[in-house]
């Protein structure tokens, strides 16, 4: 038996989907892949702040299900591969683990154990069709409930933390132009470090900010710059006037006791040309087939740091086939408890050792290697990573 594989089906799976209550996508799930495909179990496995372990939303009654690594075993591969894996069990069952992600932002995995007929290759492609339905549905009720918020921690966040993780459009996103994978650590106390993206048919839009400070007032700063940052670029003004508004709000606001160094980038889909601001300190660097460079930008003040600052764009181009990461000074200026930097050799070594990892498994594996350096995942200062793949734009596409 197939899992809901057919086009005559899915419309109205996702009509069911659609209609559930928002506290109940996983009980839904459970019912239309019983009915539809025979499946026995089904299990919701979403990933913690942390990228470390994939927790379940709503377990089966009676049945405790510990948190999965997001690494290691079926769920984590098909989690960090980002296709499905299949486990053949005894009696005649399967398990079929299939990645759960919403236009490049990876959730978390669906676990489905059924009749092994159904875990042939129209059964699992139609179960990586329901899940991607399942996706968009939870990225949609979490405005409604906390469930799924909750099934991703592994413990209490700070509040700071808390605004921080509620401010990012998430882990990741892919276009046919460009995939972007990010993280943030120390996931569950992060303060002042933030990323931002947004793309339309014509250009993205990518901002790595560091508010300065920790804690509560690092979360408060960054949360006016990112806001000023998003109503100057909404207003459809040049990259210059964006950083130069966001700036005068940051600087009205705290005065120039605090300042958020921030890198402002924007991408024109068609050409690959690069308009940036480089207002404090994040670092930018390529990776061009074996080369890595760090992409030398004029230094300019961080925003709010003076009244009326004025801010000049650069601009250089991307190639299909180059990988940019942008990193805030937690990464590029973190140190090991005996003193040590992190710097440029341990970024372009951590680099080279991932050039063909997807760009969120670059960005967590920069970070594991940040905290291998530090010794701790309780870094004493933020550290945001952003990875972004250009793939350039089909010269035949209209």
């Amino acid at each position: 038996m197939n899992a809901v594989s057919t086009s005559d089906s899915l419309p109205s799976v996702e009509s069911e989907l659609r209609s559930s209550p928002p506290n109940d996508l996983v009980g839904t799930a459970r019912r239309l892949l019983a009915d539809r495909a025979g499946a026995r179990e089904v299990s919701l496995l979403l990933a913690d702040y942390g990228l470390r372990v994939l927790r379940p939303v709503s377990p089966l009654p009676d049945t405790t299900v510990e948190p999965l690594s997001a690494y290691d075993g079926p769920a984590g591969r098909a989690f960090t591969l980002q296709t499905p894996v299949v486990e053949a069990e005894g009696h005649g069952t399967a398990t079929v683990y299939v990645p759960v992600t919403v236009r490049g932002d990876r959730h978390g995995v669906l676990s489905v154990r059924l009749p092994a007929a159904g875990a042939d290759t129209a059964g699992v492609r139609g179960l990586a069709e329901f899940a991607t339905a399942l996706g968009h549905e939870i990225a949609t009720a979490e405005r409604d409930t906390d469930l799924y918020l909750l099934a991703r921690r592994t413990r209490r966040l700070t509040l700071a933390a808390e605004m921080q993780w509620q401010l990012l459009p998430g882990r990741g996103c892919g276009r046919p132009e460009f995939v972007i994978g990010a993280h943030l650590e120390p996931a569950y106390t992060v303060g002042g470090d933030n990323f931002d993206w947004s793309t339309d048919g014509s250009r993205l839009t990518v901002t790595v900010t560091d508010g300065m400070g920790r804690g509560i007032d690092a979360s408060l700063l960054t949360s006016v710059t990112v806001g000023a940052l998003r109503n100057a670029r909404r207003a459809g003004v040049s990259l210059a006037d964006q950083a130069r508004l966001a700036d005068q709000a940051v600087y009205a606001q705290f005065g120039g006791k605090v300042y958020a160094s921030t890198l402002l980038l924007r991408f024109d889909l068609a050409t690959g040309t690069v308009q940036a601001v480089d207002a404090g300190s994040p670092r930018l660097y390529r990776r061009r087939g074996d080369t890595v460079k760090q992409i030398e930008l004029e230094a300019q003040l961080p925003l709010g740091m003076f009244e009326e600052t004025a801010y000049e764009e650069q601009i250089f181009t991307v190639r299909p086939g180059d990988r940019l990461v942008a990193v805030s000074t937690g990464v590029h200026g973190a140190r090991s408890p005996e003193g040590d930097l992190f710097g440029e050799d341990s970024l372009r070594r951590a680099l080279d050792a991932a050039p063909t990892q997807a760009p969120q498994e670059v960005a967590r594996s920069v970070v594991a290697s940040l905290v291998e350096h530090f010794g701790s995942t309780e870094l004493t200062a933020d550290a945001a990573v952003v990875c972004l793949d250009w793939n350039g734009r089909d010269a035949t596409a209209s």
